[in-house]
């Protein structure tokens, strides 16, 4: 196998000294509109060679695909596309060490993380060494009583225990003084990560991790269940080199891809290159179900359709977060690497009930830390924000929350006892992770690490002025001083009349969408809007003129509060307005009709 053509996606709009989109400097929602970076020639070239419409064939331009790479994103494929995974380091260290333990019948078992990432990493481990014959045990650390990442306590008790083998997934590439402990008491470990690693690597017998500072694999944007799918070919292929599987089955690794394409749509790892494959491959295998507790959980989140990268994302993934963060930590494991339907649907409903609890929780904090970062003196680089009586499990999400409130990066700390469990969130060119790491070696932390959108991190209560203004001076310089400035990267303009099911069909050769692959954005030009009015709790419903018979439906999610959906609210039956959104297809009662997901809005000049 060689490594591919890696397709790099052009995840910044235009330079600032470009005009702005349709010259809104700043709309609705106070967004600089941009187009995304095209060119025209290429987009035309693209639609005619793979016959497109010739907006599809921009929008595939200003993804940075080109020609040559463009087949291989329209069609992903792991026979044209899978890297050898002995290109990473340390990989073939792994697999011997795993080979070995094989033959020798020793007790492998895996320390994974709490989130979906870990989960889906440690329940690959698991359903293969099954297939083997060798089960392992897992360990999923408590998130409140442990924290992240391996820990002395955990990995002492696996040795007591008969352990001679632990791989670590989705974490361990920081954990030194772990991982030195754990070598000290007789465990041999195996780390299989992706965070940014330092120059120094912790003593284990393998540190397989494409972010490794001497590494030079060009995939740095797999999540951790990539990597460890990668580390399961390997060990696959040595085996039936080995004659393994002579008189016996070989495991079925493409049917575990979907577990693959859950952890790396839920870790919000760029969907190029190889990310795109696996997620490609692994939603077909999801939509034939054979994964019990994957269908339960789509069943209990009520997906009645082929699933797609959005319920990954947004329905199933933070269900199996939710055991992690208010509910069991190994809930999400149990699920999916079990084998018995009926435990799969009882796990499945108390993850959706954990869930449920998760989002009360996490809407009692975002109002605390929304009063607070108003009643403040916000930062230009910085949101921070910190409570006594916050649950550590959902601060990662009110980070996200607070990052797209003020377009800045966002961390929420809970405090307990004089110590601050923190989580932080990112915007487009700033590497927080980088500069959480930068801060615990200058000591202004206890712990920390991440990669360049997200970090999590332990300070002391007392020392955290020095920890902000450390990290916003570090936000400062990546930014070269300059203000963040809140931009909305948008792929052309449509009329109306232009918003057809034909066009959305169009542009779902593009999917699946996601980090490093945004679902196409335009703006509807002068559009006029007949009708709007608030449903649910806060979205706002609109009707859009021009559309052929009864216009175009759309509608702004969580909007009726803001200042776009009085905007819009604003505007019906009167002049027209620039409306910025997502297509989609709206199915009904057997019927299907465009839709306009509204993201913004600009009033025409």
């Amino acid at each position: 196998m060689t490594s591919p053509a890696i397709v790099h996606p052009i995840r910044n709009p235009a330079p600032p000294s470009a005009p702005a989109f349709l010259g809104v400097e700043r709309s609705v929602s106070g967004k600089r509109w941009e187009a995304r970076s095209t060119d025209d020639r290429l987009g035309l070239a693209l639609a005619q060679r793979f016959d497109l419409a010739e907006i599809v064939g921009r929008v595939l331009a200003g993804r940075g695909v080109g020609l040559e790479a463009a087949e291989a994103f329209l069609n992903p494929s792991l026979r044209s596309q899978m890297p050898d995974p002995s290109h990473l380091r340390d990989m073939d260290r792994a697999v011997t060490r795993l080979v070995t333990a094989l033959k020798r019948g020793e007790q492998v078992a895996v320390f994974g993380d709490y989130d979906v990432d870990g989960a889906t990493s440690s329940a690959l481990l698991a359903r293969y060494f099954e297939t083997l014959g060798a089960p392992l045990r897992v360990y999923i650390p408590d998130r409140i009583k442990e924290g992240y990442g391996p820990n002395l306590s955990a990995l002492r008790k696996l040795r007591d225990q008969g352990v001679d083998v632990v791989v670590t997934v989705d974490c361990g590439v920081t954990s030194f003084d772990a991982l030195s402990g754990a070598k000290a008491a007789g465990l041999d470990v195996l780390v299989v990560d992706h965070h940014a690693a330092e120059p120094n690597l912790p003593d284990a017998v393998a540190v397989v991790n494409p972010n490794r500072l001497d590494d030079p694999s060009p995939h740095g944007a797999l999540a951790a269940v990539g990597v460890t799918f990668l580390l399961l070919v390997a060990l696959n292929r040595r085996l039936r080199a080995e004659g393994l599987f002579a008189d016996r089955p070989e495991p079925d690794l493409r049917g575990l891809l979907d577990l693959v394409a859950l952890g790396t749509v839920a870790d919000v790892v760029p969907l190029v290159g190889l990310n795109r494959v696996f997620v490609t491959q692994g939603l077909k295998v999801m939509a034939g179900r054979g994964n019990f507790g994957l269908a339960a959980l789509a069943d209990v989140a009520g997906v009645d359709q082929a699933p797609g990268a959005y319920h990954l994302g947004y329905q199933l993934g933070p269900r199996v977060n939710a055991g992690g963060r208010v509910g069991e930590p190994d809930l999400g494991v149990r699920l999916l690497s079990g084998n018995d339907p009926n435990e799969a649907m009882r796990i499945a409903r108390d993850l959706d009930r954990y869930n449920q609890e998760r989002k009360a929780l996490e809407a009692a904090c975002l109002d605390e830390a929304v009063r607070q970062v108003e009643a403040s003196e916000p930062s230009e680089h910085l949101i921070y924000a910190a409570g006594a009586d916050w649950h550590p499990g959902v601060i990662g999400i009110v980070a996200s929350r607070l990052k797209e409130l003020y377009n800045r990066p966002a961390c929420v700390v809970a405090l307990t006892e004089g110590v601050g469990k923190g989580s932080g969130r990112s915007v487009a060119g700033v590497d927080l992770g980088a500069a959480v790491i930068a801060a615990r070696q200058e000591g202004l932390l206890l712990n920390g690490g991440g990669h360049k959108m997200a970090a999590g991190f332990t300070v002391a209560e007392a020392g955290q002025a020095d920890f902000i203004a450390f990290l916003e001076g570090r936000i400062a310089a990546q930014m070269d001083g300059a203000p963040i400035t809140p931009r909305l990267g948008l792929d052309g303009a449509l009329s109306v009349a232009g918003a057809t099911l034909d066009l959305i069909d169009q542009l779902e050769r593009l999917a699946p969408f996601g980090a490093g692959n945004a679902q196409p954005r335009f703006v509807l030009t002068e559009a006029r809007i007949d009708h709007a009015d608030v449903v649910g709790r806060d979205h706002v419903r609109c009707r859009l003129g021009g559309g052929g018979a009864g216009g175009l439906k759309s509608i702004a999610f969580r909007a009726a509060d803001q200042e776009l959906g009085a905007f819009l609210l604003s505007k019906r039956g009167g002049g027209p307005a620039h409306i910025a959104g997502r297509l989609q297809v709206d199915r009904w009662q057997g019927r299907e009709q465009p839709q306009l997901i509204i993201d913004d809005a600009a009033p025409v000049d």
